[in-house]
């Protein structure tokens, strides 16, 4: 009897290898052809790509926020149009005018850079309102008036998101505090621009100094004080504020406050000299400092007519040293290194007796 032929080569486990109601994974393994082990490889490589995928979508995403979030806090540094950048929104420490040293930040521009951008903020119209960098901005224009040069018709920034107006100014004033040149009079001059801008509900230069400069020390608030309050009694008369050294502002602003009848006088002094330069005009104000006197306390009409007493001083030598003595119409005074009280009694009435006929026969004999 012949076999019969096998249409498929198959081969299948021994039946007690077949543990009931589950086929083992080594079986399938077995019993799976190339075609099912490559798409099982790209599955795997699938889910690796995705999982690959989903880790780095995160992390842009992360990285996105911090972004937004570094570019709200002026962080994120970009080079904007000069013509965009609007200086108006707030009151500068600084005066516009003549600046000495600005030459010297051209020309460290012109020659490595912009080391420190300026800081600015995002306005609604698509401009920017300037927050810090007035001189470097300045230079910057200047350097584009010079050259003509586009790189110079952009600068960089750090941009954030407008803050409340309270926190602009402290960005300000902050980084100025740590100018060494800016003057107590720049500084005041700011106090009392805030305090008269009606945006900031602050009436008082007072308080517009504890607001503005609340990083500095109270010493240093005081002297700020004193120049607002000096500039507000001079400010139309003095041409170089800036100039004035802080301890002749101090006590000028003392004495004006003594007698206001001065600012009258300082002013008329000032103005006698159009053409007075910055040392001029500090030595104006440190004339009044030394030719004002404190005022005389005034004496009683009784006591004016009193004259003054004559008196007489001189020394006599004893055993125990040197005697002191002054005398005048009345009175005689007697500093020796002698203990009188432990002087016997009837000693010393004696010797004041024989003092007293002594100098009374002198003055008979000479008036007699």
């Amino acid at each position: 009897m012949s076999r019969k032929r096998r249409m498929f080569d198959i081969d299948m486990p021994a039946m007690e290898d077949i543990p009931v109601g589950k086929v083992p994974d080594k079986v399938l393994e077995k019993r799976r052809g190339p075609m099912a082990a490559a798409i099982s490889e790209n599955a795997d490589a699938l889910r690796g790509q995705q999982s690959t995928e989903d880790a780095i979508r995160a992390e842009n995403d992360r990285l996105a926020h911090e972004l937004v979030k570094l570019r709200a806090d002026g962080l994120v540094i970009d080079r904007i149009a000069l013509s965009d950048v609007v200086t108006e929104k707030l009151t500068r420490d600084r005066k516009p005018g003549v600046d000495a040293d600005l030459d010297e930040l051209i020309a460290s521009i012109r020659e490595i850079g912009l080391s420190n951008p300026i800081r600015v903020e995002r306005r609604t119209d698509g401009r920017y309102d300037l927050i810090q960098g007035m001189r470097r901005l300045s230079a910057y224009r200047a350097l584009l008036e010079e050259t003509g040069d586009d790189i110079y018709a952009t600068i960089p920034a750090g941009i954030s998101e407008p803050a409340a107006l309270d926190d602009s100014y402290r960005r300000m004033v902050d980084e100025n505090l740590i100018r060494k040149d800016i003057s107590f009079a720049e500084m005041g001059a700011l106090a009392r621009a805030y305090s008269q801008d009606p945006e900031n509900d602050c009436a008082d230069v007072d308080k517009a100094v504890s607001i503005l400069f609340k990083s500095a020390s109270y010493t240093k608030r005081s002297y700020i004080r004193a120049f607002a309050s000096l500039l507000a009694m001079l400010d139309k008369v003095l041409m170089h504020p800036n100039d004035i050294p802080r301890n002749v502002g101090v006590e000028l602003k003392r004495k004006l406050d003594a007698d206001p009848g001065l600012i009258r006088q300082v002013s008329t002094a000032l103005m006698a000299e159009p053409d007075r330069d910055s040392m001029r005009e500090v030595s104006i104000l440190r004339g009044f400092l030394s030719s004002v006197s404190a005022p005389v306390p005034k004496v009683s009409s009784e006591k004016a007519k009193k004259p003054r007493r004559a008196k007489t001083t001189f020394q006599v030598s004893g055993r125990a040293g040197i005697a002191k003595c002054s005398a005048s119409s009345g009175r005689i005074e007697l500093q020796y290194d002698l203990d009188f009280t432990r002087v016997d009694r009837s000693k010393l009435e004696t010797a004041i007796a024989t003092l007293l006929d002594d100098l009374q026969e002198e003055d008979d004999l000479t008036h007699g």
